[in-house]
């Protein structure tokens, strides 16, 4: 059995696309982490924003809001850590940078992995409580 000091989620991107409202996309958030810390009491969960994508621009403001409501239930439990990887993938016009993305519009190329391991390797070291 695994009992990982650590768990990265990104989820909600797919739900919001497929209909599910914000609020629904972090109350599914709130199972998980409570699924999770029901058998891994002390186990840190990072989520990662939902991203913006040029293909699903239509969207931004409910992931806007996904991404408030999860990150306002992370400010309530020093084991979970919102990682805002959704602002800096704008660019100056405050659309999605194109550069990041394979030409679907929605997937990640490696320079946009590469922006989110940045965004995300501080909270991959170890944490002296």
């Amino acid at each position: 059995e695994h009992e990982p000091r650590l768990v990265v989620v990104y989820a909600g991107d797919n739900d919001i696309a497929a209909g599910k409202s914000p609020e629904q996309v972090a109350d599914d958030f709130k199972s998980l982490v409570k699924v999770i810390h029901d058998r891994l009491e002390n186990t840190k969960i990072v989520f990662l924003a939902i991203k913006p994508s040029i293909a699903r621009w239509q969207l931004v403001d409910k992931m806007r809001a996904a991404n408030r409501l999860i990150e306002s239930e992370c400010g309530r439990d020093k084991r979970l850590i919102f990682v805002d990887v959704f602002t800096p993938m704008l660019g100056d016009d405050g659309r999605p940078r194109k550069e990041l993305f394979i030409k679907d519009g929605l997937h990640l190329n490696a320079a946009g992995y590469e922006l989110w391991s940045s965004i995300l390797k501080p909270h991959l070291e170890p944490v002296n409580d």
